[in-house]
């Protein structure tokens, strides 16, 4: 009886043993279950995104794989691991990449990511600008031949840029250009031409044949001056031959800085210095002027007497610029 009441206790304990072991081992294979992600893959309009990359990544692991999403945006990772950190990314044409919080399944878990939504990508365009001075020149002058005095009267000549670029020779020539053949230039020198007429001055007579010479004097003498001092020696010295309004200071800096203009003129260079082309060009159009004159007018006191008129009225149109022109001054039919 002590044998088999021994035996049958220890038979049953053995069995028990086995039996915990071997429940042991099937709870530590059902702990181990894998699991599933799956979701949608949308846009910002909430339309599904087929063909978009979906990567599974899980962390320390070489877990990792990737698929398309079918023709309705879906995607479905099975045999993932339960306990293991993963994390999925989305990457499609078009669309910023997406990218989730770390996802760590528990055994057995179906895991549905909601908020798959992809947003358009960001575009980043370099613009490369570079400085081209003769186009922007060339810009400035075209702004400039559209300046008249009450709407009419050119004012090409002035600048009211603060930084303007430099002209070339070209733009140079065109301006004086523009300026000789204007309406309004060749009115005034037929109108000036009138006045001569009337007051029998240079002595060409009177008639038909006095007035053609005063006109064609006239027209000769204004030709020479612009270009000379407008074009070629600015040209050749490198100067520029337009009135940069100053706009600023007291009055009295304005009217001695406007006074000093005909002496003094900005280089190419930027730097200011001493206004050679446009005394030069004022002396050699009365030179030149002197030239067909009748006897009675010409000598070197006419020149300088003529040379001396030219100054006073550039004077005269300095100060006119810096305090009445600019208001009175249209671009494009805008006051400036």
């Amino acid at each position: 009886m002590m044998r088999s009441n021994f035996v049958l206790p220890a038979f049953v304990a053995v069995a028990l043993t086995l039996s915990g072991a071997a429940f042991g081992q099937t709870v530590q294979i059902a702990g181990l279950q894998p699991g599933c992600i799956m979701g949608t893959v949308i846009d910002a309009n909430n339309e599904t995104v087929p063909e978009a990359t979906v990567i599974l990544d899980g962390s320390g692991t070489n877990d990792q794989r990737r698929l398309a999403t079918d023709e309705n945006g879906y995607f479905e990772f099975g045999d993932v691991k339960a306990g293991t950190p993963y994390q999925i990314s989305v990457h499609a044409e078009g669309f910023a990449d997406w990218k989730s919080p770390v996802v760590v399944l528990e055994p057995g878990q179906f895991k549905i990511l909601t908020d798959v939504q992809l947003r358009i990508a960001t575009a980043i365009t370099t613009v490369q600008v570079t400085y081209d001075p003769v186009q922007v020149a060339t810009e400035q002058v075209k702004i400039e031949e559209q300046q008249r005095v009450l709407g009419f009267i050119p004012n090409f000549y002035v600048v009211y840029d603060p930084n303007p670029a430099p002209l070339t020779a070209r733009l140079k020539f065109n301006l004086a250009f523009k300026v000789s053949v204007d309406p309004v230039t060749v009115a005034a020198i037929g109108f000036l031409s009138g006045i001569q007429q009337a007051g029998d001055t240079p002595d060409y007579g009177q008639g038909a044949q006095g007035f053609g010479k005063r006109l064609g004097a006239n027209a000769a003498g204004g030709f020479s001056d612009i270009m000379i001092g407008g074009a070629i020696l600015p040209s050749l010295l490198h100067q520029d031959p337009r009135y940069f309004y100053k706009g600023t200071g007291t009055t009295k800096s304005r009217i001695f800085y406007a006074m000093s203009r005909p002496f003094v003129c900005k280089g190419d260079n930027g730097a200011w210095q001493p206004n050679y082309s446009t005394v030069g060009g004022d002396l050699a159009s009365s030179a030149i002027s002197n030239a067909y004159y009748p006897k009675s007018n010409r000598g070197v006191g006419m020149v300088f007497t003529s040379f001396a008129i030219d100054t006073g009225e550039r004077m005269v149109a300095s100060l006119a610029q810096e305090f009445l022109l600019r208001r009175i001054t249209h671009k494009g039919g805008i006051s400036k």
